[in-house]
Order: structure tokens, then sequence, then C-alpha cells
């Protein structure tokens, strides 16, 4: 019933009165006399309040007086009335002396929770097991400040907490602030999101997602986060695990302005895929084609004759690393022919930089190839390598390859925006033009291995170039179909007084 009961109200004269009684106290100072009774002073803000040294117990500042230091004394601690001056000294000086530890092992332990941090953080970067911190880092610091410095440094170092459990423990507090700080800056501005499901080597699907944001007076991208898919990955089970990732951290659909994925039927779909559910969440959120897919979708295709050559690399490929024995034998031809590399490369087609890779490395092989498929009995496939013809066009789709997987990596990367990726598209496909016109002349300086091998070649070489010329052409088609407009589609942001096309 407390809170019912009508109090009086103190008057403004009261009130006065009351800050005039506060401001008469005077703030008593301490005395080094008062010692003898067995107190010292600590400041507490902007005063002095009594500490007694042998029970460290702290009065009120208005109890800054003999007499009442001296009845502390008298009621708390009678047996110590007629010591000396000498005796509270000395507790006086345990008591700097025990606050100073306090204060150095407070400062030692928060160094030693700092550097225990800092280490975690460096073992994400660099993706090593947890354990990496306890079984080398921490004793490989406590041998190199042994030797450079001295072993009390040295014992300093082994108060750091860097087990596994404590490491693994650092790692997910850093990545929960790092994700509350950046869900944060989410929060306060307009963003895009770019998605991809993906499968690992352990055969778990995982939806990854980044999101690009503005952030002050500048642009900012980062990894939002990636979850296991628990089901199978459709459109509906995708987005669910968008929105709950929204609605868990209380961001808004309506601040999505774009949306970044491939071309696949589940992410693309324009009535039931993922473009189409977020569109309903977003209606702002405009949806783009991952530029990267387009590039490798226009790249993969080839005419029957070239197809012919790469199945064939392929098969070679296959034969010599699916096999253990094969792989070692092939290894020890290299090194008698003191070749400069000793083994050939896998074949992906998920893999983007794949095939460029694996057709260099085998033109760069195709002696040491043909001895070892000739040691193995394999004629057919070592005449191959022997066919004028068919080392032509492998050195052909050796160059081009390579200069697509250029284009490639000049794609990737971080601050990448689609003016500055559709000015390198325009800039590759004005260079097939370009090629394709050469090559019409017969002239092939362009592609380095195809002119190596032509001018060893006494005769026979001009009859592939018709096969190549059309593949250049055929690639710039293919560029042009995946890349419609990409030549003035954003002249208006690049510069927009001279741009003809509409806003």
């Amino acid at each position: 019933m407390d809170k019912f009961i009508i109090r009086a109200t103190t008057k403004v004269s009261d009130s006065k009165a009351i800050e005039k009684e506060k401001t008469r106290c005077p703030k008593r100072k301490y005395d080094e006399a008062y010692l003898a009774l067995g107190f010292t002073a600590v400041e507490v803000g902007d005063e002095q309040r009594p500490l007694c040294v042998l029970c460290l117990r702290q009065l009120a500042a208005d109890s800054m007086r003999a007499n009442k230091l001296r009845r502390h004394l008298e009621t708390s601690h009678p047996t110590h009335i007629d010591k000396p001056l000498d005796f509270f000294q000395r507790k006086l000086t345990e008591y700097h002396h025990q606050e100073k530890r306090m204060v150095k092992a407070t400062s030692s332990n928060s160094k030693a929770l700092m550097a225990s941090y800092r280490v975690a953080y460096r073992v994400a970067q660099c993706k090593k097991p947890h354990t990496i911190a306890e079984q080398l880092i921490l004793p490989a610091a406590v041998d190199m400040v042994s030797i450079m410095m001295d072993e009390t440094s040295a014992a300093k170092l082994k108060t750091i907490p860097l087990s596994n459990d404590t490491v693994s423990r650092r790692i997910r507090d850093i990545s929960t602030d790092i994700e509350a700080q950046l869900v944060e800056k989410i929060k306060e501005n307009r963003f895009a999101l770019q998605v991809d499901e993906a499968t690992d080597s352990s055969k778990t699907c995982l939806l990854i997602a980044y999101v690009r944001f503005v952030n002050s007076n500048s642009i900012s991208e980062d990894l939002l986060f990636c979850k296991p898919v628990p089901r199978r990955a459709t459109a509906e089970e995708l987005f669910k695990l968008l929105d709950d990732y929204f609605t868990e951290h209380e961001l808004n659909w309506g601040n999505c302005l774009g949306f970044c994925s491939d071309g696949a039927q589940t992410m693309a779909g324009k009535r039931n895929g993922l473009r189409a559910l977020i569109k309903r969440a977003a209606p702002n959120a405009e949806w783009t084609h991952c530029v990267i897919h387009r590039e490798a979708l226009a790249s993969k295709h080839l005419s029957p004759e070239l197809n012919e050559v790469l199945t064939a690399v392929v098969d070679v490929v296959n034969f010599i690393k699916t096999r253990p024995l094969k792989a070692r034998l092939f290894t020890a031809v290299c090194e008698e022919m003191g070749a400069d590399h000793t083994a050939v490369l896998f074949h992906s087609e998920a893999r983007w930089l794949s095939r460029g890779k694996v057709l260099s490395r085998i033109f760069e092989l195709r002696s040491e190839i043909r001895m070892f498929l000739e040691e193995e009995r394999m004629y057919e496939a070592a005449a191959k390598f022997g066919d004028d013809m068919f080392l032509i066009k492998l050195a052909y789709l050796s160059d081009i390859f390579s200069k697509l997987n250029e284009l490639n990596l000049q794609l990737q990367g971080k601050d990448k925006h689609l003016p500055h990726l559709a000015d390198k598209i325009n800039t590759f496909t004005r260079k097939l033009n370009v090629w394709e016109k050469r090559m019409s002349q017969g002239r092939t300086d362009v592609f380095e291995n195809l002119t190596e091998l032509a001018e060893s070649i006494d005769s026979g070489a001009t009859t592939v170039l018709p096969c190549i010329q059309q593949h250049i052409e055929a690639l710039g088609g293919f560029f042009g179909k995946y890349f419609p407009n990409s030549a003035t589609q954003y002249d208006w942001v690049v510069d927009p007084f001279h741009a003809s096309g509409k806003f």
C-alpha cells in the first residue's frame, strides 16, 4: 500500500535549506597523525575517506575526525590500542604492497587474455586446427623469448591460456562480435545480397550469403553467413534460411535493393525460384545474373573437333591420376627427361580455372606423355600426341583458355562493381574480334604456344586455322548472348554527361 500513500511535497525553501546545509559541511583533510589511530586516506571522487589499515574498512568522509577514528580503533581493534606508530606504518606498507600486487596481477591477466584472443584470431585467419596454439605456437614463442630476452619474460608467456577449448571459445566470441557489428551496420543502411549454394568435400550443402552496404561514405562488403541446408536445396528452403536469419537479427527486407546469384533454376526462376521469393519480400530488389557465371557459360562451348582434343586430354589425365602406380611411373619419366613439372593436373568441370591449367600442363608435358603412353603400350593415344594437327589444336586450346582464365581472375575479387566488370567483358569481346581477323589472315602471334608449335612444323598448320577461326567467332557470339549491351549499359554511370542511353 506504500505506493498509494500521498506524501508531503518538499517546499522549495526547504530544499534550498538542505542544499545550503550540504554546502556548509566542510571537506575534511587527512592528517598524518591519524596513522597512529590506524587510519590512512583514499581518494573517492573529489573527497578523501579514512581507511583502516587493520581491517581495510572504509569509513564515510564525515568520519575524518580523531574522535571517530579513535572510537573505531577502540571498538573494532581493542587489542591494538597501545600499539606504537611503527606498527601501523608496517601495516600501511603491507597495504601498499598488496595493492601493487593486485594491480600488477590484474594487468598481467588482462594482457594474457588479450594475447589469447590475438592468437586465436590468427589461428582462425590461417584456418589451422585449434590445437596448434598450445602444441606449436606457445612453445615456439617461449623458446624465442627465452633465447632473445630472458627466462622471466618467457615464463610470463606460459600464463596465456591457449588450450584447444579456449581457442575455440575465443574464435566463437570474436565471430559473434564481428557478426553483431556487421548486423548493426546493415540495419542502418541499404544493402544488396549475393547468394550461392554449394556442396563441400564432406557432402554438406551450404548456403553462402555475402552483403554489400553503404558504410559512412564508402561501400563495404562482407560475408553475412554460411549455413548448412538441412534438407533439399529448393528455393523455399533457401529462402527460409535467409528469412529466418533476417528475423533473428531484425533486418528489414525493405532495405534490400539488389540480389545476385547464378543462373540455376533454383536461384533464378522468375516464378518459383529464390529470385521470385526475394522479390516478393523485397519489391525494390533488382536481380543480377552473376558475371563470372555468365563468363563460364559463354566459354564452355567447343566445336566437335576441339572437343575431341579435350576429351582425349581428359582420358589421359584420368589414366595417370587415378592409378597411383601410373602416377609414379609418369613422374619418373618426367624426371628422366628433365621436365619442369612431374605431374599432370586433375580436370574438373565445376572449377572455372581448371580447364586452362590442365591444357597448359598437358601441352608443356606433351613429349613426356607420348613416351609414357608408348611405354604403357597405349599406341593409339600416343599417336595423337605425335600428330601435328592434334598438337596444334591442343596448343590453341591451352592459349585461349589461359586468356579466359586471365579474364576470369580479373572478374574476381573484392570491391568489384558492374561498370568495371562490363568494361572488362567489353574489352575481351573486342579482342576476340581482332583475333578473328588476324586468324583469317593466317597470323597466330597472339597465341604463344600455337605460334611456337606452328614455327616448328613445316606444313599443315594452316589447315587447322579455319577451325580455330570458327571457334573464336563462336566464342564472340556466346559472349554477345550472355552480355548484351555490355558496351553501353553503364555509360550513364561512368560518364553521365555523354551517355546516350536512357536513365
